[in-house]
């Protein structure tokens, strides 16, 4: 295991925009944190209303936003122009290459976890893709938001991964089983209280795990936290 403290994140503050990397990212450099298996970035990001990013490229990655709080726009140069409310997860599978734009469009401010994770195949078609997750759906239970097989109630990537949003109103004990071979875990507290094997994480604090197929999570009580499966390497 791995601890990763919210303490020792990286930060950049630009004023509308506040960031937090777990790993190498803009103007941070830590050449011991340059990635976890192929999760390449963890980016925690606040953005002030009326204020996002401008049309900015992107080739052979999958991008995953997971909107925790407000409301921002999403447009393409696929064509896509949409709006994407929290609670919500967002991909873009760049692929061959694509260039995009999004805005904090909403009253308040923004709160986005941006996740990018190296793909499977180079030089695909780029896709675009977006799924609302209420809190209803996701109370006590974990959620398949994004995955490598494609369905209709989660988000498909370009990758052997799976992303689970886990929100957990009163105590309880989850056991997450996964087959370890050439994969690794990176688990995220959002909110509330979690314990991770003998590791307790703080809101907004992370750990990675590998070499295992069973991690048991002991949750408190309003206890909302991320598990990302993926590849350790890419074969």
């Amino acid at each position: 295991m791995q601890h990763f403290p919210a303490s020792n994140r990286g930060i950049k503050d630009i004023g509308w925009l506040k960031s937090n990397f777990f790993f190498s990212f803009s103007d941070f450099y830590q050449p011991m944190r340059s990635a976890f298996g192929t999760l390449v970035a963890f980016n925690d990001d606040f953005v002030e209303p009326g204020k996002g990013f401008g049309i900015h490229p992107h080739v052979n990655m999958e991008i995953i936003s997971i909107l925790l709080k407000g409301k921002m726009n999403h447009k393409d140069t696929m064509g896509y122009v949409t709006e994407i409310e929290a609670p919500a997860v967002q991909i873009m599978s760049a692929g061959s290459g694509l260039r995009h734009e999004e805005y904090n469009i909403g009253d308040e401010e923004v709160n986005f976890l941006q996740i990018w994770i190296q793909p499977k195949q180079q030089n695909i078609a780029p896709r675009y893709q977006q799924r609302s997750f209420p809190l209803t759906a996701r109370k006590n239970k974990l959620v398949t938001v994004v995955s490598g097989e494609e369905g209709l109630q989660h988000c498909w990537i370009n990758q052997n991964a799976k992303i689970s949003w886990g929100y957990y109103e009163h105590p309880a004990s989850v056991a997450y089983t996964f087959n370890p071979v050439n994969k690794c875990l990176f688990i995220f507290s959002v909110a509330g209280g979690l314990r991770v094997q003998d590791q307790v994480l703080q809101p907004r604090d992370a750990i990675g795990i590998w070499e295992t197929n069973e991690v048991m999570l002991q949750c408190a009580e309003k206890t909302e936290f991320l598990i990302i499966e993926t590849p350790v390497n890419q074969k």
